[in-house]
C-alpha cells in the first residue's frame, strides 16, 4: 500500500491551550524518511502524537489522507512504556498483529511463524518466551521494532528510537528503517543525533515550537538554522498565556 501524504495546514497543537507547536504547514510526502529535530520542549513528541491521531489541532488542519489510526505504527519513547507488566517477548510482538487478527483470537501457526521471523530479523531469535522485564534497553527496543514489523503499517512514527541503546543495536535498527524506506513506507522519527541524521535521513524538519526549516537534510541542518532554533528555545516563556490567534506562517519549502 502506498501511503497518502500527511498534510499540515497552519497547524497549532496545544495542551490546555498553551501551544507546543505553532502554525506548522507542510507535508510528509509518501515514502519519505524525515527526521524531526529541535531543542528539548520544541514540540517534537506533540507533533508525532498528532500525526498518530492522539491529539487534535487547536488551529489549522491535519490531513492524514483517510488513513485509519491502525494503519499508522507509533513507537513512543521507551521511558513512556511500562516494562513491569508480566509479558513475554512473543506476547508483545504479537500486538503488532492485532490490526489484522484482532486482540482476542488465538494465534495460528502461520502467525506464530511470522512472529518468530520478526524476532529473528531484529536479532532476538530464541527470545520468544523471555519476560520483557529481563531484557536490556537495547533488546527491548529491538522487540518494539519487531512489533512494528508485524503491524506492517504504511506510516511509521518513532519517538527517539535510538536513545540509551548501544551502537550495534542502533546500526541494526537503522538497517530495519532503511528496509522500510525501501519498501515505500513513510517514516517520521524524532532524533537528536545530527550526524546520524545527516548520514541516514534524506529529509529533516527543524522545529522550535515554530518551524525553522523543512526540506533536504543538508539544507535544513545549516549552522545558522540550528543557531536560530537555540535562540528561540532560550526565549521561551513557560508562563506565557494561552495562544489566541496568530498569523499563519507561510509553508516551508520541502522536497517532494
Amino acid at each position: 500500500m502506498i501511503p497518502p501524504p500527511l498534510v499540515l495546514d497552519n497547524v497549532t497543537l496545544a495542551y490546555d491551550r498553551h501551544p507546543a507547536v505553532h502554525h506548522l504547514s507542510g507535508r510528509f510526502a509518501p515514502g519519505s524518511m524525515t527526521a524531526v529535530v529541535g531543542p528539548n520542549g520544541a514540540g517534537k513528541t506533540t507533533l508525532l502524537r498528532a500525526l498518530a491521531g492522539e491529539l487534535r489541532p487547536d488551529e489549522g488542519r491535519l490531513d492524514r489522507g483517510g488513513l485509519d489510526s491502525r494503519a499508522i505504527g507509533y513507537l513512543p519513547q521507551a521511558t513512556a512504556l511500562d516494562r513491569a507488566f508480566p509479558l513475554t517477548c512473543v506476547e508483545v510482538a504479537a500486538m503488532g498483529l492485532w490490526r489484522a487478527a484482532g486482540a482476542f483470537r488465538a494465534l495460528d501457526g502461520r502467525e506464530r511463524a511470522r512472529i518468530e521471523d520478526a524476532l529473528r530479523t531484529v536479532g532476538l531469535a530464541g527470545f520468544a518466551r523471555r519476560p520483557i522485564g529481563t531484557l536490556s534497553a537495547g533488546q527491548f527496543q529491538r522487540l518494539l521494532f519487531a512489533r512494528l514489523l508485524l503491524q506492517d503499517a504504511p506510516v511509521l512514527l518513532l519517538d527517539e528510537p535510538f536513545t540509551a541503546i548501544d551502537s550495534r543495536t542502533t546500526a541494526d535498527l537503522i538497517g530495519v528503517l532503511q528496509r522500510w524506506h525501501g519498501e515505500g513506507r513513510t517514516i517520521v522519527a524524532v532524533l537528536h543525533d545530527l550526524e546520524l541524521i545527516r548520514a541516514v535521513f534524506p529529509d529533516t524538519l527543524l522545529l522550535a515550537r515554530s518551524p525553522i526549516a523543512w526540506g533536504r537534510t543538508a539544507e535544513v541542518l545549516r549552522p545558522e538554522s540550528l543557531a536560530r532554533a537555540r535562540l528561540m528555545a532560550e526565549a521561551w516563556d513557560e508562563t506565557a498565556g494561552p495562544c489566541t490567534h496568530g498569523e499563519a506562517v507561510p509553508p516551508l519549502a520541502q522536497a517532494a
